[in-house]
């Protein structure tokens, strides 16, 4: 008897995860220094994605238990929440990812979080060329995978995981699918965003823990949802309300 989709899908996902548990652990660890040492400096992490990465940089902003000093650099030009077709498009047009640098107005301790599965096209590309040349940290989160079998669209030839200071692998197949059919050739099952907020999350985690092992009091957003709890918040929205430009 064949096995269901779910089932196939499911252990097309643990392959990715546990994948990631042993081959990420030092990145996570690098990651979760630099935001670590950001924090203490009063930084902000700015995280940008464009089509169905921007869902991984708004699954780490204002959450709970989440460290609070990170900006959702949401672009509606390119975050393919209305008229996907043509954000795909936006995303490679040359010139777009230093707009949106120069948009942000970055300090020179806050750090970038750039999102992109394949890692090949312009407005991530962009966005890390011109934080690192401004003497930014940048952690990229990407397909290495995907990356190293593809071709760049941006004229420099390079892709994004070339201007990181850390490169994240979500271990994701070429293609960001997991199932295999012999009646299908396009395939299954995307990873990309499961192994994104995964490591993602594993990083901020980090990180915290890195904060307070250091004496420092990490800033963590507590649930809204508590009867409390934005009340609790008050004193970071106040702290970083000028900072947090998706707030």
């Amino acid at each position: 008897m064949s096995k269901r989709g779910s089932e196939l899908f499911f252990e097309g996902i643990d392959r990715t995860l546990k994948k990631i548990r042993e081959t990420q652990r030092d990145a996570i660890a690098e990651a979760a220094r630099v935001i670590a040492d950001c924090i203490v400096s009063e930084g902000v992490v700015h995280a940008y994605g464009a089509g169905h990465s921007h869902e991984l940089a708004e699954d780490i902003f204002f959450r709970a238990g989440t460290l609070v000093p990170i900006n959702n650099v949401h672009d509606a030009g390119t975050s393919g929440t209305t008229d996907v077709v043509k954000s795909s498009y936006t995303e490679r047009l040359e010139g777009y990812g230093y707009a949106i640098f120069d948009h942000i107005r970055a300090l020179p301790q806050d750090v970038f979080i750039v999102i992109s599965n394949s890692g090949r096209n312009a407005s991530g590309i962009e966005l890390a060329q011109k934080a690192k040349e401004n003497g930014h940290k940048v952690i990229a989160l990407t397909s290495m995978g995907y990356s190293k079998n593809i071709t760049s669209r941006h004229s420099s030839g390079k892709k994004l995981y070339e201007f990181a200071d850390v490169v994240l692998d979500n271990c994701g197949e070429l293609g960001d699918v997991c199932v295999h059919v012999d009646w299908m050739e396009q395939g299954l099952g995307p990873t990309s965003t499961v192994a994104g907020a995964y490591i993602l999350h594993a990083v901020l985690v980090e990180s915290a823990m890195t904060l307070h092992s250091e004496g420092h009091e990490p800033p963590v957003f507590l649930s809204g949802n508590f009867d409390k709890g934005m009340d609790f918040n008050e004193k970071y929205l106040e702290k970083y309300w000028h900072r947090i430009r998706a707030w």
